[in-house]
């Protein structure tokens, strides 16, 4: 099992394909699904085109700060080679996790900031942490990012994070928060660290639900990626021996200069780490 990849959002368009790409390439895989049964169904289908692939599925709710820290007791006795950080949500409404934070930022920073952090000690030193990031970061900013985390902290003491919500908007600032988040881990371990931007795909994920909807499917989605073209950067992070680079397309770049201030990104995972009473290796 020393090289198996953990991929979380499994089941999900980009997971699916991300976990079939790397059943191709002969690389075990334990497929990280919110619903067991749904990774089940997607590992029956890899098989049927790829026989023989070493697909193991397991189960982690990541709006949940207990359930992600049960599942990295379930794996503490196991060495990964990767871990890919694919899984995300967009609420259309404020809604909260079961620990009081709001669920985009709860789930898409919150919890793959844990889940990474005690899942850290059992990467080989040679693997690769690929986060799924996006080019929607640049439409916030590192003051809404701080400003949720203040209302995290809020939901930590009993209350919610509620304040000023933004269904593209929470995406965004929490997606910005994972940049922050990849520079950061990049520099405290000799794990290669990396950011996949995916374009915008073809999936539930940009699903807005609202009137438009109609509308925009039929004049917006075919020129969307396909969900295997929006996880090429992914795969390609995934076995690159680079660390610290924004890979999008076919190709890999250093990460944008609006985001290396470091007094923002020390801040932020000294922060967080508070937050989540971890020591943030």
């Amino acid at each position: 099992m020393a090289d198996r990849i953990i991929i979380t959002g499994a089941s999900g368009g980009m997971g699916s394909v991300a976990c079939e790409a790397m059943a191709r390439q002969g690389r075990p895989v334990l497929m990280v699904c919110r619903e067991a049964a749904a990774g089940e169904a997607v590992r029956k289908n890899i098989l049927e085109r790829v026989p023989g692939a070493d697909l193991l599925v397991d189960e982690i709710h990541l709006d949940s700060l207990a359930d992600i820290r049960r599942f990295a007791a379930r794996h503490s006795d196991e060495t990964f080679a990767g871990l890919f950080n694919n899984a995300g949500t967009m609420q259309r409404r404020e809604t909260f996790t079961e620990d009081g934070f709001e669920t985009t930022f709860g789930v898409n920073y919150l919890g793959t900031w844990l889940l990474t952090d005690l899942m850290l000690p059992h990467i080989q030193p040679d693997g690769n942490i690929v986060t799924m990031v996006s080019l929607s970061a640049m439409f916030s900013s590192a003051g809404a990012v701080f400003r949720e985390l203040d209302r995290s902290f809020k939901a930590g003491t009993g209350g919610r994070a509620s304040g000023k919500f933004s269904q593209l908007g929470n995406y965004a600032l929490s997606k910005r928060a994972l940049i922050y988040f990849s520079i950061a881990l990049s520099r405290r371990t000799s794990i290669k660290v990396n950011m996949a931007d995916p374009g915008i795909v073809d999936t539930k994920m940009i699903r807005l639900d609202r009137w438009f909807d109609p509308l925009t499917d039929l004049i917006f989605r075919p020129f969307c990626y396909s969900p295997a073209k929006g996880t090429r950067p992914a795969v390609n992070a995934l076995g690159t021996g680079l660390t610290c680079r924004y890979f999008s397309g076919t190709g890999q770049a250093p990460v944008a200069r609006r985001y290396l201030d470091d007094s923002v990104i020390d801040r932020l995972w000294t922060r967080t780490a508070e937050l989540l009473g971890e020591s943030g290796r």
